[in-house]
């Protein structure tokens, strides 16, 4: 039975100052793109003496494309699924702006106007997963897309709600790895990046 491999795409001049962004096509920065270079010898090491991954897919977004360029993936397909959060009137806004008119927002516990909510997210992980655990048999899953919807694939994995991803980091350019004990799905590894 394989693992699935889910790799954030690299550092963006929006994630880096802590702008929402789901549907932007924003580039990666030079560090950005450092930091997806260095992914690679992380999943080689993870996936050491395993064959190649029975598939590799990756967001529509560039940001995430040009990660798993970077990182010596090799894309069989992109998956619109695996985009990120759509934020609504949120986009390109920080946390802090948007508690300027909404204390205490956060995206796991209040809707984005115009864009998602943490159910859709979590039907739409859902989604992928049903798909990614039917390859499994086959070999091991590569998933490159972004941030708070890996957090919310892993917390769907682990049966938690969607909104559970609020207790998983996942930094620009992170793995995380996703298991299975004789049939019960186990986090094998979080948030591993190279350190800068």
């Amino acid at each position: 039975m394989g693992r699935v491999f889910l790799l954030r795409h690299g550092e963006t001049e929006w994630s880096a100052t802590g702008k929402h962004t789901g549907r932007t096509d924003i580039p990666l920065t030079e560090r950005g793109r450092e930091l997806a270079a260095a992914a690679a010898p992380t999943l080689a090491a993870l996936r050491r003496g395993s064959p190649p991954p029975a598939r590799v897919l990756s967001s529509p977004r560039r940001r995430a494309q040009d990660t798993a360029t970077l990182a010596g993936l090799q894309v069989d397909a992109i998956d619109d699924r695996l985009h990120e959060w759509d934020y609504g009137d949120y986009e390109g806004l920080t946390t802090p702006q948007i508690r300027e008119t909404v204390p205490d927002w956060t995206v796991w516990t209040r809707p984005c106007p115009h864009g998602e909510g943490a159910a859709q997210v979590g039907a739409r992980a859902d989604a992928v997963l049903a798909d990614v655990r039917a390859v499994l048999p086959d070999g091991d899953v590569v998933l490159v897309g972004h941030g708070h919807f890996s957090r919310v694939l892993i917390a769907r994995w682990m049966g938690l709600p969607a909104e559970g991803g609020v207790h998983v980091a996942m930094d620009p350019a992170a793995w995380a790895v996703l298991g299975d004990e004789r049939g019960v799905p186990r986090l094998d590894a979080v948030n591993l990046v190279v350190p800068s």
